[in-house]
């Protein structure tokens, strides 16, 4: 493996862990995208550094454990959003 990618992959576990970022802002992040991410985490860091790697797994297990609840959140304030709106041109 290129030392570039297990730089990186390091670099988006930290990241991961620190920030306690999703798969979509860590893609977003470091400019590559989610099935890199997921790709450099679950396979290519297991290899390079085991520890880190399951430390960054429990922060994207538990972020996938509440994906649904951020993403009902993000659709009522989308509504609600539309809902002032509507009443302000009213």
């Amino acid at each position: 493996m290129k030392d570039y990618i297990e730089e990186r992959a390091i670099q988006i576990a930290n990241y991961i862990i620190d920030e306690n970022a999703t798969v979509r802002q860590t893609a977003k992040r470091f400019g590559i995208s989610k099935s890199t991410v997921h790709k450099d985490v679950a396979d290519r860091l297991v290899h390079i550094n085991p520890e880190l790697a399951a430390q960054a797994r429990v922060v994207l297990d538990i972020n996938k454990a509440e994906r649904h609840i951020r993403g009902g959140l993000a659709t009522k304030e989308k509504y609600e959003q539309r809902l002032v709106a509507c009443s302000k041109e009213e």
